[in-house]
């Protein structure tokens, strides 16, 4: 007899009464205390499963209780039980009622899955014979539906582990440069690793991956969505998966399929954490809460929309049988209502507290906001967040855009969110791009002085409002969604068909160009004018006032062929390719070197804003012509000319202490630099000959190569105020 079996002969076919909180099911003195929330359900029955969730034991009512929410205790039960919901009540889609019996629920608050979902037609709550659905499917699912799992509390971690605790501070983001990674591309490839271990959180804890990532200096790792997801329907049909983990079903749950040992996923990802924060890395977690992989209307019954659909979902308002889909994904969570907002304000304390994470960045963050009336940086979500005591004090970066209606909201995020700022990336590019940028296949219009040295700055006109910081901009040229900085260089055009989709999907308006020949190459010219352009653009990223964010691969040159959205390609095309670490296309000794410059040089990471007038206490940024002449309004707007240099003055000094010199254009450019005497520091070349770093120039003007940036100190007799 299963363990199950035997907690189901002794409960007599019976729940007692149990606590209404908190949601989900814990142990507790003996048994499992159960409670699961409806606004709309008539009962709701937990079902208790053989130890391998093949049959189901027992089906037990439980008690309704206050505020709709339904609970039980099952005496005598442990970890290890697995079990799911039957939610009872009206069929009725126009009017936002799915329930369905015959349908086997998740736990919305599971915390270990027991099953892997396999797209099957028995799985949807609408009878396929009608035409709109309107009718319940009477088929039971509960033989292949996933079932949870109760697990014990989190264990004592082996070495002399720990995860942070929830109340430590976390590093400012002043002070922090993002890496964007995903765990399985990151580690399916990467040199030194075991061959067990690759594509798994504990690859990612490998001595190899931390020695790789140490030699970055990067900071914070912002890992793509690690909780449990499904393969979209579509995909299976095409034989593909889904790779990035944008589809996520269990909230609480780390993903088995990045675990190298899935019967204890829990402990594999705490125990990577706390090796990740030992040595020096925070942690932050790419969380999709602005919708559920059940997809539309037409979409599987698996648990959220057969618990109570209305309160979940946000639904159209003349046709309660659809979804508002500003996800582009089929659905969109109601985080208006308060059972969803408290469900994922406890998603998200579960991964601080229990899992420890130092904080998240939100897929689609305008979803998060939308009321009835659009997006407010006021809504429920927002306030909640903020005032919550562990919530508030971790990384809170948004994407500040969905795909509904006005969903662009890039600089309106409240409080200490900080945000992706796609027009860095997009004016950055066009800059060091030039004449040769594209956009959709046609030429682009070039990126004047003024818009490149707006961005430069932490982008004032959309995040200095509010008693909001320059660390609010997340400045990013290449990121997992798009081409690899490689490819934005290599590849006009897409290259996406192997994605199912006739190269129909991916940004379309992609700031990009080729430089003449479409993908790869082997003239040397063409190689060397990639490169530097390559290393100009993460120079700019690391240099400019905000917080910078590399993508994963960057520093390798690694490719995708031109597939500027790879979301389905779980094979070397989405993996990182890490040949191109120790040649020509290397860039970790440059990433390295700017990032212990940004670390050394305060005026590299203020922490407020240039001012238009600054006083004698003020940190001051001036902008100077090739010719040491300070910039003209008609400077700023002339195409014709990208080459400019500024210099910075710290707080409380007299004279200017760096300078960076851009040349964006094809040939090499004197720049005549006042205030000196001056010293190169670094360049992004990699052709300057030895000897030529840090030595003083004897003349005010120096040589800035094609298509690269220097970065200067400025030689003092005293020292200057860092």
């Amino acid at each position: 007899m299963s363990a199950n079996a035997a907690v189901i002969g002794a409960s007599r076919g019976a729940l007692l009464p149990g606590p209404q909180a908190p949601l989900g099911a814990h142990l507790r003195e003996g048994g499992v205390d159960v409670a699961v929330a409806s606004q709309r359900a008539k009962r709701i029955e937990l079902c208790v499963f053989s130890d391998d969730g093949a049959r189901e034991l027992e089906r037990l009512q439980m008690h309704a209780g206050e505020d709709g929410v339904f609970h039980g205790r099952l005496e005598g039960a442990g970890a290890g039980l697995v079990y799911g919901f039957r939610a009872h009540g009206r069929y009725q889609p126009e009017s936002g009622y799915r329930f369905n019996p015959a349908k086997l629920l998740l736990d919305p608050y599971a915390r270990a899955l027991v099953g892997d979902f396999q797209w099957r037609s028995e799985h949807h709550g609408w009878a396929a014979s009608h035409p709109q659905g309107r009718q319940p499917d009477s088929r039971d699912n509960a033989a292949p539906a996933l079932k949870a799992r109760v697990v014990s509390g989190p264990q004592m971690l082996a070495d002399g582990l720990a995860v942070r605790a929830a109340s430590r501070p976390r590093r400012p983001l002043r002070d922090s440069v993002l890496y964007e990674l995903n765990v399985r591309g990151f580690t399916m490839q990467l040199p030194g690793l075991p061959e067990a271990l690759r594509g798994t959180f504990e690859g990612l804890a490998h001595p190899a991956a931390i020695a790789h990532l140490k030699s970055l200096g990067v900071t914070t790792l912002s890992l793509m969505p690690v909780m449990e997801w499904l393969d979209e329907a579509p995909l299976a049909e095409r034989g593909l998966r889904n790779y990035w983990g944008y589809n996520t079903i269990a909230f609480f749950c780390p993903a088995r399929r990045l675990c190298h040992r899935p019967d204890d996923a829990i402990g594999e990802f705490r125990r990577t954490v706390a090796t990740l924060q030992r040595e020096g890395f925070d942690v932050v977690l790419d969380v999709v809460l602005n919708h559920t992989a059940e997809g539309d209307k037409h979409g599987a019954t698996i648990s959220f929309r057969g618990l109570d659909n209305a309160s979940w979902y946000r639904l159209v308002g003349d046709d309660r049988s659809r979804y508002e889909n500003v996800s582009g994904c089929g659905n969109t969570l109601r985080l208006i209502h308060p059972r969803t907002t408290q469900f994922a304000l406890d998603v998200l304390r579960y991964w601080v507290e229990t899992m420890g994470v130092d904080g998240f960045r939100f897929d689609l963050g305008a979803a998060l906001g939308r009321t009835r009336h659009g997006f407010d940086p006021s809504a429920p979500f927002f306030v909640a967040l903020r005032q919550d005591p562990t919530l508030s004090q971790v990384h809170l970066i948004a994407e500040p855009w969905d795909a509904g209606f006005e969903g662009y909201q890039l600089g309106r995020f409240p409080g200490r969110f900080a945000e992706w700022n796609d027009r860095f990336r997009d004016a950055v590019r066009g800059y060091w791009l030039g004449a040769a940028a594209t956009a959709d296949g046609h030429p682009r219009a070039a990126v004047p002085r003024s818009e490149f040295a707006k961005r430069f700055t932490a982008s004032s006109d959309l995040f200095q409002h509010g008693q909001r910081r320059p660390q609010a901009s997340i400045n990013y040229v290449s990121a997992h969604d798009g081409r690899t900085l490689a490819d934005v260089v290599a590849y006009a055009a897409r290259h996406n068909d192997a994605n199912g989709e006739h190269n129909r999907d991916g940004h379309a308006h992609e700031v990009c160009t080729n430089f003449g020949v479409e993908g790869p190459s082997d003239d040397a010219a063409l190689l060397a004018r990639r490169r530097r352009v390559r290393r100009a653009l993460i120079a700019t990223t690391l240099l400019a006032q905000g917080t910078p964010m590399l993508l994963a691969g960057d520093e390798a040159g690694n490719s995708q062929a031109g597939n500027n959205n790879a979301y389905c390609q779980d094979n070397p095309t989405g993996w990182i390719d890490w040949s191109g670490l120790g040649t020509d296309d290397d860039a970790r000794a440059l990433i390295a070197q700017l990032v212990a410059l940004r670390a050394s040089e305060a005026y590299l990471r203020w922490p407020t804003w240039f001012l238009p007038e600054p006083g004698e206490d003020d940190p001051t940024i001036r902008w100077l012509r090739p010719d040491g002449g300070d910039m003209r309004v008609d400077d700023w707007h002339d195409t014709s000319d990208g080459a400019f240099a500024c210099q910075l003055r710290a707080a409380g000094s007299s004279a200017p202490r760096g300078c960076i010199a851009f040349n964006p254009g094809g040939s090499d450019r004197p720049f005549e630099l006042p205030d000196g005497p001056w010293h190169v520091l670094l360049e992004t070349t990699g052709t300057f000959p030895p000897g030529v770093l840090t030595t003083t120039l004897a003349a005010p003007a120096v040589l800035v190569p094609a298509h690269s940036l220097l970065v200067l100190r400025r030689l003092t007799s005293a020292p200057e105020p860092t």
